[in-house]
């Protein structure tokens, strides 16, 4: 909490930095002057570039190591030897992890900028300045704070809610709120959002669609009522989305394009974005996005010096997918994979073999080639494809859950046309039957002999997972699994215990040794605070006090 506080007396500075002249670009910067919050909301321009760091650097420590190790390797997609994510892959994390530091404070981070602007734009915009201009930045900065909150509560528990920074920089000693107050507090701010933001029906790609609308909010409101098992407002939000005709599919709605295009830089700020952060790649480290400068397999692909393949994928995540489905060549890069849009100017990029992680095989997804590749644009650790937070296929696949709420099956026509409709994409066929919760025995090729002779099963969760894989999502659906807010894991421990995490040989394509099973507890599915935070606020540690809502 001290990391989060000491930022709020940076606060305006940060803001003020983010001021463009050119409302084109999220990442311009204003020339050099005596700007104060007094003088800084003046024009039309100033409000929406108000929010613009919400996009992009306050994210920063999340996407660049804590985000993904936690979500992925815990989630049991990646696999690192790495030492300061490693441990996120089998479950030893203590609370001195840099990472999980960076990952909390990144997240706090968001809290404290949209506070900024919740807290100073109303009462320094002047009349002259549009109030749906106005309501459009407070409803970006209410959705970006809920989010940061949907993160923190769902990896830590119990909280602390911060309305106002400034309320706590004298005296940051403050206590966790519980995490049903948390939920509430995120869907006060959603309904704001969902109120004020403007509705924006998505056609092509550009950078004014790159901004968050009134169907962002309704659908994050899905995905949030989703994990409440609110089934009913959940299937009310997805429906509303759709309805809205603010977002399509790639390749269903969108001719010409497949899954793959989805994470093309060409095609940032797509149909099928929902929420998305905007990255300028030209900007260096910590402007652009930093996914592929850890997640690609070499320097090659890259062609700017990094490239250093610290995720691999887990045997486990290889065995999920099917053989013929489409998203897996665009999420896993293994031997022998030709990329045409990598290396374009030599002809095109294949993958060699490669053990540096265990398995031979990488992450694909938000891996972009070289600068020539993306229009000129990209640097050392630094590239201009946005990070998705939320895509519209995800509602499809809520809409599909909160149909069959808590039924371990179900045939009903609605809830298969959505999950089929995300299948199709994939080039996979129908399903009849939704299932849930159920059991198969053993029987995939390749699997180690010390496997489990039966597989938990479930037929949304699968599809949610070869669908967002490295997306940073899967570890939070298996959290959920049991129930939003409970201390007992028992369908979650099951899976996480057969997923095979192990290392293989050198053959191509590598061999697992069987050797990478874990032993899941109840007490790990919520991560320590930092030690430097408890240190600093050791009311981190107390039991939580009810939140007295304004």
């Amino acid at each position: 909490m001290k990391t989060y506080i000491k930022y709020s007396l940076a606060i305006a500075v940060l803001l003020m930095s983010t001021v463009t002249s050119c409302k084109k670009e999220f990442f311009d910067r204003p020339p050099q002057s005596a700007i104060t919050l007094d003088n800084f909301y003046k024009t039309a321009d100033q409000v929406k570039s108000s929010t613009n760091i919400l996009y992009s650097a306050a994210w920063f420590g999340w996407v660049t190591k804590g985000g993904w190790a936690i979500t992925e390797m815990a989630g049991g997609n990646g696999r690192s030897y790495s030492s300061d994510v490693s441990n996120f892959g089998n479950f030893s994390v203590t609370d001195g992890n840099t990472e999980l530091a960076n990952a909390y404070n990144s997240l706090w981070i968001v809290v404290a900028q949209s506070n900024a602007i919740i807290n100073n734009l109303p009462e320094k915009v002047p009349a002259s300045v549009d109030r749906k201009v106005v309501n459009q930045a407070l409803g970006e900065a209410r959705l970006f704070r809920a989010l940061a909150y949907f993160h923190l509560v769902r990896l830590f528990g119990n909280v602390p809610i911060i309305e106002n920074t400034l309320d706590y920089v004298e005296n940051f000693q403050v206590n966790t709120n519980p995490v049903t107050d948390v939920y509430k507090f995120i869907l006060n701010d959603l309904k704001f959002a969902e109120s004020n933001l403007i509705p924006q029906i998505r056609s092509g790609n550009s950078i004014a669609q790159g901004r968050v609308s009134s169907g962002s909010a309704s659908a994050l409101l899905a995905k949030v009522y989703l994990y409440m098992q609110d089934y009913t407002n959940a299937r009310l939000e997805a429906e509303k989305v759709i309805n809205s005709g603010e977002f399509k599919l790639y390749g269903i709605d969108v001719p010409g394009k497949e899954f793959k295009d989805l994470f093309l830089t060409a095609n940032n700020n797509n149909e099928e974005s929902v929420i998305a952060l905007q990255w300028a790649g030209a900007g260096g480290y910590g402007k652009g996005n930093p996914l592929q400068a850890s997640w690609a397999a070499n320097p090659t692909i890259t062609g700017t010096g990094d490239g250093y393949g610290v995720l691999g994928v887990t045997f486990d995540a290889l065995y999920s997918f099917q053989q013929d489905d489409k998203r897996f060549k665009p999420t896993i890069m293994v031997t022998g994979s030709f990329y045409p849009e990598i290396n374009q100017a030599t002809g095109g990029y294949t993958q060699a073999a490669n053990q540096g992680q265990g398995t031979s095989a990488f992450v694909k997804k938000y891996v972009v080639g070289t600068p020539a590749d993306n229009g000129g644009v990209g640097s050392a650790q630094s590239s201009n494809n946005n990070t998705y937070m939320m895509r519209y296929a995800e509602v499809y696949l809520i809409l599909a859950e909160a149909i069959m709420g808590t039924s371990k099956n179900s045939t009903d026509p609605q809830a298969l046309a959505a999950i089929n409709k995300i299948r199709n994409r994939a080039g996979l066929g129908n399903l009849t039957q939704i299932r849930r919760g159920y059991f198969t025995a053993n029987n995939t090729p390749g699997k180690p002999g010390n496997a489990p002779a039966q597989y938990y099963r479930d037929d949304i969760l699968e599809e949610r997972r070869r669908e967002f894989m490295f997306e940073f999502d899967y570890w939070f659906d298996l959290a959920r699994l049991d129930g939003y807010n409970v201390s007992n894991h028992p369908n979650a421990i099951t899976i996480i215990n057969q997923q095979d995490r192990g290392a293989g040989d050198n053959s191509v394509p590598s061999n697992s040794y069987g050797n990478g099973y874990y032993s899941m507890t109840n007490s790990k599915f919520l991560f320590p605070y930092p030690a430097t935070e408890v240190a600093s606020n050791p009311k981190l540690i107390q039991p939580p006090v009810p939140y007295v809502f304004k």
